[in-house]
């Protein structure tokens, strides 16, 4: 083989080699970001997301004197004691119905997901036995790798959008209105539109960025965060029809 045909055979594998590599870590890339907002849902009502009835006793770490003891549904949602904003005590549920006192999750950012894993193994969270490995690691991915600092995009005192609607308007226009139509009143059997929602626009958030348990609406956390914020700075422009 003469030397210029041995570099150019080096050079293609290289090159193959290259591409082998680059397309792994982006499905890696692709895997994670499915799981980390397949954790949202789960952090949302994990027990719709796995297709289980919710336990029948009150959480264990949902205080006594808590507004919703008597509705043991609601207290093994993550999000009624940790907050849509995953500020806990310190954030939106600072106070009102569904103050707990607990704290949120955003110290976890960055954190090891196998530690997550163990806290909601543990017997004090009380997941072990009610989630799968698989359930476990996407939660635990959500909790370290995709939760936002809500302060950035969401006055909080305000509960005013830190975005553009006019932006916004094409995006839901595009994105959102096939199924919630372009004054987001659909479907028929939400309870409440989308503009009325928007009391809680941390919530909105999280359910655009990760999608709504057991219901066919796309997670957009792949989307630049700017286009979420616009998106929810014109839903504040919808009718607040009950």
């Amino acid at each position: 083989m003469n030397k210029n045909r041995a570099l150019s055979l080096a050079s293609t594998a290289a090159f193959v080699l290259v591409g082998i590599f680059t397309w792994s870590g982006a499905t890696m890339a692709a895997d994670m970001e499915y799981s980390i907002a397949r954790g949202g849902l789960l952090y949302d009502k994990w027990y719709k997301v796995i297709g289980e009835k919710a336990p029948g006793q009150k959480h264990p770490l949902y205080p006594a004197e808590g507004k919703y003891a008597d509705k043991a549904s609601t207290t093994w949602r993550c999000k009624e004691c940790h907050g849509w904003d995953y500020q806990g005590k310190d954030g939106a549920y600072s106070k009102g119905k569904h103050h707990t006192g607990i704290v949120g999750i955003r110290g976890m950012d960055g954190g090891d997901p196998g530690k997550v894993v163990a806290l909601l193994k543990d017997s004090k969270h009380a997941y072990g036995d009610k989630l799968s490995d698989e359930d476990l690691q996407d939660l635990a991915n959500f909790v370290t790798k995709g939760t936002v600092d809500s302060d950035k995009y969401i006055d909080r005192a305000s509960k005013v959008p830190k975005g553009d609607a006019a932006k916004g308007a094409a995006y839901f226009d595009t994105v959102c209105a096939r199924c919630h139509g372009l004054d987001g009143t659909e479907p028929d059997d939400m309870k409440k539109s989308l503009g009325k929602q928007m009391s809680n626009p941390w919530e909105v958030m999280h359910k655009i960025m990760n999608g709504h348990p057991d219901e066919e609406m796309p997670a957009l956390r792949a989307f630049d965060r700017a286009a979420v914020v616009d998106t929810l700075s014109h839903i504040t422009t919808l009718p607040k029809k009950p």
